[in-house]
């Protein structure tokens, strides 16, 4: 006898394959955010994003949720979705909210992390290294992400993690406008060079005081260049 599937044939997967293209659609949304292509104050424009997304209106509006959610987009009863601006006054506590959790973190993982943690952060690094001499800020971006989450995670602090992933979706787009700054972008490779050395000598009041000041100074970078651009934070 032939054994039935566990699941009616036409009732889950294409549930999935729709949550798979929203989840995708938001993940380049996101990216076009950060990286300034969807500018702030701009309309979002359906036929255009679906067609450049390649996902019909559906999943589209769907990705918007869940970016609405997460701050970057407002949507409008009876007009089209907009990009959020970047709300200066809502920098400083950002800021100094993920300060907080990254030191916290940084003081956890030094007394936490394993030897193939600390080798994992220390490729990251060199890699890291390697894109700001060749002048590659998007890769630079990426991997810096890389390695702030890589050190939440090593404190093996599940609720620490959680609070760390709510906020800094809210901070990518400030974060890379911070990097953005020619200056600011040196400076933050020296610090992350620092905290990598703080966390291999164990030293956790070192560790989470280097990071929580390398994240407080984005934030202040990040105002001085907000303020060089009043046109970003138009309401």
């Amino acid at each position: 006898m032939q054994q039935k599937p566990d699941t009616p044939k036409g009732r889950k997967s294409p549930k999935l394959k729709r949550m798979g293209l929203h989840e995708r659609a938001a993940a380049r949304m996101r990216t076009m955010i950060i990286r300034g292509e969807l500018p702030p104050g701009s309309q979002t424009q359906e036929t255009k994003l679906s067609k450049e997304l390649g996902v019909s209106r559906t999943p589209l509006r769907e990705a918007m949720k869940v970016l609405a959610a997460e701050g970057l987009i407002e949507l409008r009863p009876n007009r089209s979705p907009r990009i959020a601006d970047i709300a200066v006054e809502d920098i400083s506590e950002l800021f100094e909210a993920l300060a907080g959790i990254e030191r916290l973190a940084a003081e956890l993982a030094a007394e936490r992390a394993t030897e193939r943690d600390l080798a994992r952060l220390r490729t990251l690094q060199t890699r890291m290294e390697g894109h700001h001499r060749n002048g590659k800020l998007d890769d630079y971006f990426a991997i810096n992400g890389e390695i702030h989450n890589t050190i939440v995670r090593m404190a093996r602090n599940t609720p620490l993690r959680e609070a760390h992933e709510t906020l800094i979706s809210r901070a990518e787009r400030a974060r890379y406008l911070a990097l953005g700054a020619a200056k600011r972008w040196s400076n933050s490779v020296d610090e992350h060079a620092n905290i990598l050395a703080a966390l291999e000598a164990r030293d956790s009041e070192a560790a989470g005081r280097l990071l929580g000041a390398h994240v407080r100074q984005t934030g202040i970078a990040l105002l001085e260049t907000l303020a060089l651009k009043p046109k970003l934070t138009a309401a």
